[in-house]
């Protein structure tokens, strides 16, 4: 059903990877950004929880907080059609991938 859509999605814990997992199990590509440190869910739960939310995902380890990094992503994000995040509000305007920053990269981002 959503083949062809690529998800960059920036979320932690559960409700983020669990809603982007539903998007993955119905066929879009989801790219999977994690800290290099590996998201804290591999930490807080067991390895059967983690795997459980992110399965048909791919993932790619980025420290947001380098310029080359946020380059990466920011080339990521203008080939997606979909972005996911779940930080506090202002964590993505301070990394330079708020809303605004991803919509002139790619105007038709949702």
């Amino acid at each position: 059903m959503l083949a062809g859509i690529k998800v960059i999605d920036f979320s932690h814990y559960l409700p983020g990877p669990f809603a982007s997992l539903r998007l993955a199990d119905l066929g879009a590509e989801v790219i999977k950004i994690e800290p290099k440190t590996g998201d804290r869910m591999r930490e807080l739960a067991d390895d059967y929880l983690f795997d459980a939310n992110n399965k048909n995902k791919k993932s790619i380890a980025l420290d947001l907080k380098d310029e080359q990094d946020v380059q990466i992503a920011q080339q990521l994000i203008r080939e997606a059609d979909v972005v996911i995040e779940s930080f506090r509000p202002g964590v993505m305007k301070k990394l330079g991938l708020g809303y605004e920053d991803v919509s002139a990269l790619n105007p038709a981002i949702v």
